[in-house]
């Protein structure tokens, strides 16, 4: 098979869980499956649980991990719903999910994730009723501005927003292409393409990524897991603050009020244990040979 993407972090995934010698690992994001069949191949003894919501990944990495036949299951839908129907959970030694957009949206032009795409679709699940030419034409100006603000963290929101309702009076936005041309010229941006952080704030909205990753997290912590490693890859800042926020939640042992004078709850309620203090961030070499992966970072807690 053509293999067209390269998974961000692959050599620092396999070393973090290198020391799993059996049971299951659960990749929450297949996308293309860079990264289940990199770990079936280096954890020979496990099998993998490979989750996505798009039927075009699934169909796709079916076929390239073809050859491990028994040690993968495939199941379609958002991981925070999937993550709980899983069956002996008490199996399960590792956790895998890379947050965001996979470059097989990303390149398929016909998905409309993209500045030069005919269509403004940028659904993750095809099958999903919203998508960006629904927000971008009918959300009020207000929602947009709290998008725009609270997703992409524009410091031009209100302006933003403003234009685009203004310009949608006489004529609806049809494709990507036309919504970022027409934000290149009406707002600036000295290091990014001007449509950058707009199209990301659209995108989460649309498919709900970091309410997405939020109950995953939820999730987790309900599972019948113990002695499992739980390692996140984000690529902006709302998506890494909130993993690292839960880790540290995660860690605490003590869960009295913070103004409490003394411990009354037992101080034994940890669910494990920070990994990362820092995050892991890609080598200059892997940003080198594949930009994509600058704004990654894997974060890992391990469950006692």
């Amino acid at each position: 098979m053509k293999i067209p993407h390269k998974p961000v972090l692959l050599e620092e995934v396999k070393t973090v869980f290198s020391e799993i010698e059996q049971g299951v690992i659960v990749d929450c994001t297949l996308g293309y499956g860079g990264h289940s069949e990199a770990l079936l191949e280096a954890n020979p003894d496990i099998n993998m649980i490979c989750i996505d919501q798009d039927i075009e990944a699934l169909e796709f990495s079916k076929k390239r991990l073809s050859s491990f036949k028994g040690r993968v299951q495939f199941l379609k839908g958002r991981f925070s719903d999937v993550i709980n129907s899983i069956e002996n959970p008490e199996n399960i030694r590792g956790i895998l999910a890379d947050i965001g957009v996979s470059s097989l949206q990303l390149d398929k032009n016909d998905r409309g994730f993209g500045f030069d795409s005919q269509t403004l679709d940028m659904r993750m699940d095809q099958g999903a009723t919203l998508n960006a030419k629904e927000v971008v034409n009918s959300y009020s100006k207000e929602d947009l501005e709290r998008i725009f603000k609270e997703y992409g963290e524009v410091s031009e929101y209100k302006k933003a927003a403003s234009i685009i309702v203004e310009y949608r009076t006489n004529k609806p936005f049809e494709s990507s292409q036309e919504l970022a041309d027409f934000l290149s010229k009406h707002l600036y941006s000295r290091k990014l393409h001007p449509a950058t952080l707009i199209f990301q704030a659209i995108r989460i909205e649309v498919n709900d990524e970091l309410g997405e990753l939020k109950r995953l997290l939820e999730s987790i912590v309900k599972l019948n897991i113990n002695k499992s490693l739980v390692a996140i890859i984000s690529f902006h800042s709302l998506e890494d603050r909130l993993v690292k926020t839960y880790f540290k939640e995660w860690s605490r042992s003590c869960i009295c009020p913070r103004e409490a004078m003394r411990c009354t709850c037992g101080n034994n309620h940890a669910f494990g244990k920070v990994i990362t203090k820092k995050p892991i961030i890609p080598t200059s070499r892997e940003i080198d040979e594949n930009p994509r992966s600058r704004s990654s970072k894997l974060r890992v807690f391990k469950v006692d």
